[in-house]
């Protein structure tokens, strides 16, 4: 293997120099954000009892990575500056975002950060869809990655139109949060007892990615209309994109959220694994973002708080689900919408939210399988003699230990216009 070294032919840092195991492969993560490091978690387990291989992680800058040194904090990883890590050479390096990448010393695996790609960024006079134009394919004039994870063969055409001379290096994998997902449905029951909801009680979890057209970006016209749902037979959970947290800071969202914690409404925190709570859900509010889109995998009724078009790319299934999902109504109560949906949902639209669902990923149940022989390959390396397997996701707390926890660590913490 090579080993890791500076790349200016420097000596190697005190620091890496104590090492009892000596000469693995080296694999080097790259996290921007906290959305990218969970998604680049459900790759690097599959070199899990690996001892031919040392993963270490790297935080470069970026404008939402307020979150990622308490992220690698808690997984107990070997973290190297980015100015560090730049200097190195690794036998490998995996990144869901391309800023700051052409610096990396390694063939490059580059993954998407979310289900497909689904959003298109328009600067200036051009507009792409994101993840798929050659500026975040060859960042900075950076040769082509190793490899150009994609989750569906249908992203192919996609690529051949934005970036053609990426084909040779793409691979057709899947998605490793929809196999988790399916994994984990039938702990239904088990994740709703595990958040603390009792037997008919509903559940309406409000959905938002990042952005000024995004559910949050409407959070004003929304938070009156969510305080009108909590009661005794139905609880509320909000999941607020990551980068909405960095961008804004998690005092000011927490501070803007506060009333609604204090009503019991669960403010789940951007570290928090959101998937069981959206499997638990019987009604999901949501927008063109991610996990809307994964919320087609459940058996839940989804109506669009936020559907820009502006901002969808066409040719996804987001776009498909703004098509087929009832849009939320000013001039009509929550109650009354949510109860339309779940009419139409289990009258005549659960077929269509499974076509939709199905243009996740071309290779449902096949992410772990497909990963780890692209990752192997690329290291040259045999894979371990054992199956990829794909876990169902851990129990989650209980809702009323989010609830407590934001409207409590805001008053402890900055408080709210008691005396000191």
């Amino acid at each position: 293997m090579t080993a890791l070294r500076a790349c200016d032919g420097g000596p190697q840092p005190p620091a890496r120099e104590w090492l009892t195991l000596t000469g693995r492969k080296r694999v080097l993560v790259v996290v921007h954000t906290v959305t990218y490091g969970k998604r680049l978690q459900e790759v690097i387990c599959l070199l899990e009892s690996d001892l031919r291989i040392q993963v270490v992680f790297t935080a470069p800058p970026h404008p939402f990575s307020d979150g990622v040194a308490r992220l690698l904090e808690a997984l107990g990883s070997a973290v190297l500056p980015w100015d560090e890590a730049v200097r190195m050479e690794f036998d490998l390096a995996l990144a869901a975002g391309p800023r700051g990448v052409e610096r990396v010393r390694a063939p490059l695996v580059l993954l998407p950060h979310g289900a497909n790609f689904l959003k298109r960024v328009t600067e200036g006079t051009d507009t792409r869809v994101a993840g798929l134009g050659r500026q975040d394919l060859t960042p900075q004039g950076r040769a082509l990655p190793a490899a150009v994870v994609l989750p569906h063969r249908d992203d192919l055409s996609g690529l051949a139109d934005a970036c053609p001379e990426a084909l040779p290096r793409a691979s057709v994998v899947g998605d490793p949060v929809h196999d988790r997902m399916v994994a984990s449905l039938p702990r239904r029951r088990a994740y709703r007892r595990a958040l603390g909801l009792g037997k008919g009680q509903q559940l309406t979890a409000v959905v938002s990615t990042w952005g000024a057209h995004s559910s949050f970006g409407a959070i004003e016209a929304l938070l009156p209309r969510l305080l009108e749902l909590v009661g005794r037979n139905r609880r509320v959970a909000v999941l607020v994109h990551p980068n909405v947290w960095s961008g804004h800071g998690a005092w000011q969202v927490r501070a803007w959220l506060a009333q609604c914690a204090r009503r019991g409404i669960a403010v789940i925190p951007p570290e928090a694994d959101w998937r069981p709570v959206l499997i638990a859900a019987d009604t999901i509010i949501g927008d063109h973002g991610s996990v809307t889109l994964y919320g087609t995998l459940t058996d839940a009724p989804i109506l669009l708080a936020a559907s820009p078009e502006q901002e969808i790319n066409p040719d996804s299934p987001a776009a498909a689900l703004a098509r087929t999902a009832p849009a939320l109504s000013p001039a009509h109560s929550l109650k009354s919408q949510l109860a339309y949906v779940a009419a139409e949902y289990h009258g005549h639209q659960r077929e269509q939210y499974g076509d939709i669902a199905a243009r996740i990923t071309s290779e449902p149940g096949r992410f772990s399988r497909n990963m780890r022989r692209l990752l192997y390959r690329l290291l040259g390396l045999g894979q371990p003699a054992h199956p990829a397997r794909t876990r169902p996701l851990p129990l989650p707390p209980p809702l009323a230990r989010w609830s407590s926890a934001a409207s409590t660590g805001y008053d402890r913490d900055y408080g709210t216009g008691a005396s000191a």
